[in-house]
């Protein structure tokens, strides 16, 4: 399988760059500045792209993320402490984000003759973002059929694209132990929503990527701001 992977320089897309590295190729990864107050992943990203020898497409879609307003990630509102499942942390989402990335993903496939686009939604996701759910990642498979179908077969494209989400129905240990799997650079990720010069550990990303790699057994080598705050709310969480 050669796959576009969208990639924001967090944990789970970067471990899904790996894992697409390892067991296919990559055409590229690609990722986007849609104005988020972290857009520092991309940096990360970039690192990616650097360390596995593969192309790194930035899209510039900030000018649409400005008019997405009522997100904590685009807008002049507070991210949230807390566990990443809690009802405050619906303030993080950047309505039809995904739709948004994965239609030009889709197209960038196609001119690349990739068979896949790859995504890193998992299960941990479903509860706050709808565009990372196993109905709308079947549906925009399914759309993505109908809007490359009958594309010129005499064309230098491919039509027949795979949405490739191998997460979907896992959640971030598996992710974490993936990392683990494929040697990945973790301390070369970034999850954190605030976007500051170490991750906060309090946010719900950081919460949710502590609790993974603590869940894996695994060693976390972020440094993070608060390197306490997150069993007070893991433990608050499933109480």
């Amino acid at each position: 399988m050669k796959a576009l992977v969208v990639c924001s320089g967090g944990l789970d897309s970067v471990t899904l760059a790996y894992k697409v590295a390892k067991e296919g190729s990559l055409s590229s990864l690609l990722s986007f500045d849609y104005g988020q107050r972290h857009n520092k992943e991309i940096d990360f990203a970039a690192r990616c792209a650097k360390q596995l020898n593969t192309p790194h497409i930035v899209i510039d879609l900030s000018q649409v993320g400005s008019q997405l307003t009522g997100s904590a990630l685009t807008d002049d509102i507070d991210i949230p402490d807390g566990h990443y499942a809690e009802e405050s942390m619906k303030v993080t989402v950047v309505p039809n984000r995904n739709a948004i990335m994965m239609t030009i993903a889709f197209g960038l496939a196609t001119s690349q003759k990739a068979d896949a686009v790859a995504m890193a939604v998992h299960g941990g996701d479903h509860f706050i973002y709808p565009d990372c759910r196993p109905e709308f990642i079947e549906a925009f498979a399914t759309m993505q059929n109908f809007a490359l179908e009958g594309l010129n077969e005499t064309s230098n494209s491919n039509n027949n694209i795979e949405l490739y989400t191998p997460y979907l129905h896992k959640d971030k240990t598996e992710i974490a132990r993936d990392s683990a799997k494929y040697n990945v650079p973790v301390a070369d990720t970034w999850s954190c929503y605030k976007g500051q010069d170490q991750h906060c550990g309090r946010c719900g990303t950081c919460v949710e990527r502590r609790e993974a790699f603590h869940l894996a057994g695994l060693k976390d080598p972020t440094e993070y701001a608060d390197t306490e705050y997150w069993q007070t709310v893991v433990s608050g969480a499933h109480e």
